[in-house]
């Protein structure tokens, strides 16, 4: 069990007050999770509330087939809200995480979390304001696949991850057909469409993003 950084802590999460940042580093864990680890199951019942402290975690849903649906992305200083329902309500879990790169989080059991809701002000806020992001996430999640062409949803796409993880986006063809649940050879020429706009740059194992305003 890792020692939790205190000083790193109260950087990554600032609103939190003193008495609870002392109960978190004292009763909850840091875990550090590999590229490509996973960090949450479907079907598994959920016992801790997962924080973020370094890193970044894709939150998804997968089909019986495999196919990986994104959700949304957790950076650090920020919590997993589908894991505090979970644990809130004792039940199974219906979404996956895994680490896109090297991570550290920190698990919150879940009798803790729930107590500091009507202990801490500062937590209550904290959750409901997770609930609130993740919420907002998710709608403009919906709106892109129901109101979106499959080269806007492309576009939306690329922006999150430049959101999240910079310019360089190292994801392949294949990988962006899976979660817009398209095939190859239509990213492909998508992605070839947006580089004709000088909205990205393909580069071999990359997509270089420049404005991904020229694209729509």
């Amino acid at each position: 069990m890792e020692v939790l950084p205190k000083e790193l802590i109260q950087k990554k999460f600032p609103d939190l007050e003193d008495q609870l940042l002392d109960e978190l580093l004292s009763q909850s864990t840091l875990r550090e999770v590999e590229e490509g680890e996973e960090v949450m199951r479907s079907g598994q019942y959920i016992k801790s509330t997962i924080l973020l402290l370094s890193g970044l975690l894709k939150v998804y849903r997968e089909d019986d087939e495999g196919n990986e649906f994104l959700m949304y992305y957790l950076e650090p200083g920020s919590a997993c809200a589908l894991s505090m329902m979970c644990t809130a309500r004792t039940e199974k879990s219906e979404i996956m995480a895994k680490a896109v790169k090297d991570s550290e989080v920190i698990l919150v059991p879940s009798e803790l979390s729930e107590m500091w809701l009507g202990k801490f002000k500062s937590w209550h806020n904290f959750v409901i304001a997770s609930y609130r992001q993740r919420f907002e996430e998710l709608l403009q999640t919906l709106d892109s696949i129901a109101f979106k062409g499959l080269d806007e949803r492309l576009v939306f796409y690329l922006k999150r991850h430049v959101k999240v993880s910079g310019k360089q986006v190292k994801l392949s063809h294949q990988q962006i057909a899976d979660e817009l649940n398209s095939s190859r050879e239509v990213i492909s020429r998508l992605l070839k469409k947006l580089e004709q706009t000088g909205a990205i740059t393909l580069h071999r194992n990359y997509i270089e993003v420049h404005d991904l305003s020229l694209g729509v």
